[in-house]
């Protein structure tokens, strides 16, 4: 395990209780499905960080106790949402309770909904991410954000939700702007966006709970 206090990311991971999470999801999944996959979103994703070279740990803010056992047996932290305020206000906890720890950490926020991610494709993204005091990724729509990033001494100050790309904008962070790392963008809330994910390459626990296409 890297020991310098500045050496590699800290990744903080937003899960919402897996009977909330992903209702978008629900046409396309069915209900009793829907919850699974959420967990086989998150799983996929926090394996697929753990495994980048350039990050040093993975914390997970979650209430749910079957999401945090099944992350926590992958290696990551579990931190329960004690602020229960919402998507942002669970991310600056996350970020608080990394830095609570080690102070000059390099801390960002990740999407749990990126069945696809490559390990490779986020490691580029960290390297760029590197060179400014906050930087953003927007989503494969190029409306949200996926990834969120704070260097040593500066606040994460996420703005995480619906249209973020120009919030995060707004607040000074800088847009990365990077071809070929697709699997970091596609988050995944419906059907159509699972599909997508889909022609990437799904992690194994997403793939294996995917529900069979129609017709």
């Amino acid at each position: 395990m890297k020991t310098d206090a500045d050496d590699g990311w800290s990744l903080v991971v937003p899960l919402k209780p897996l009977a909330l999470a992903k209702s978008r999801l629900g046409p396309a999944a069915g209900e009793r499905l829907r919850p699974r996959l959420a967990l086989a979103f998150a799983v996929d994703t926090v394996a697929a960080a753990l495994a980048c070279a350039g990050v040093r740990d993975v914390v997970v803010v979650t209430d749910d106790r079957v999401a945090g056992r099944a992350l926590a047996a992958l290696g990551a932290r579990i931190v329960p949402d004690a602020p229960a305020a919402g998507l942002n206000a669970a991310l600056a906890h996350g970020a608080r309770a990394v830095r609570a720890l080690r102070p000059r950490a390099r801390v960002a926020a990740l999407n749990a909904d990126l069945p696809a991610l490559r390990p490779a494709e986020l490691g580029r993204v960290l390297d760029a991410a590197r060179e400014f005091p906050r930087a953003f990724l927007a989503d494969a729509a190029e409306m949200g954000t996926t990834f969120l990033s704070a260097g040593p001494g500066v606040e994460l100050e996420p703005a995480f939700g619906g249209p973020s790309r120009l919030r995060h904008l707004a607040s000074g962070a800088v847009e990365i702007r990077l071809a070929g790392v697709d699997s970091v963008r596609r988050d995944v809330d419906t059907g159509e966006d699972l599909a997508a994910a889909g022609a990437l390459g799904l992690g194994p626990r997403t793939a294996a709970r995917r529900p069979a296409p129609a017709g």
